[in-house]
């Protein structure tokens, strides 16, 4: 897995890879949280879990994002760790992360991540998921 911003016009946009679709989507997690904090200085001390349903893979990158942006702002957390499953159009997704802290650099507010220049699908053989997000 790995993960990349790009920016279009004045917006800023994430991108995730990986071998499959699921690291694709953790890696556009892991972009998303890094624009707001530096990925290091969060500890894996909360987890939880959700699940959604969504057949189209772009639609459930928009809504993994966003669903991960709510479960973090309606706990205080910021998120480093991701983790996420699909079976038949349904999505069981998990995060790590820990409270906001004082100590933590606050870098730009994500407020959600957008259908603008919406893609996922492959490229050479790796998966590729990305998005504008909305700063």
């Amino acid at each position: 897995m790995s993960f990349d911003y790009f920016e279009h016009d004045a917006d800023i946009g994430v991108i995730g890879r990986g071998a499959t679709l699921e690291d694709a989507f953790e890696g556009a997690a892991a972009a998303m949280f890094a624009i707001m904090v530096d990925a290091a200085q969060v500890k894996p001390l909360v987890q939880f879990a959700f699940s959604f349903a969504e057949g189209d893979v772009e639609l459930a990158l928009v809504t993994w994002l966003n669903r991960l942006l709510a479960e973090a702002r309606q706990r205080d957390l910021v998120l480093g760790r991701f983790s996420l499953m699909r079976t038949d159009g349904q999505w069981q997704g998990a995060a790590w992360g820990a409270p906001w802290d004082a100590n933590m650099e606050r870098g730009t507010e994500v407020k959600g991540a957008t259908l603008t220049m919406l893609r996922v699908g492959q490229i050479d053989g790796v998966w590729e998921a990305r998005c504008v997000v909305d700063v």
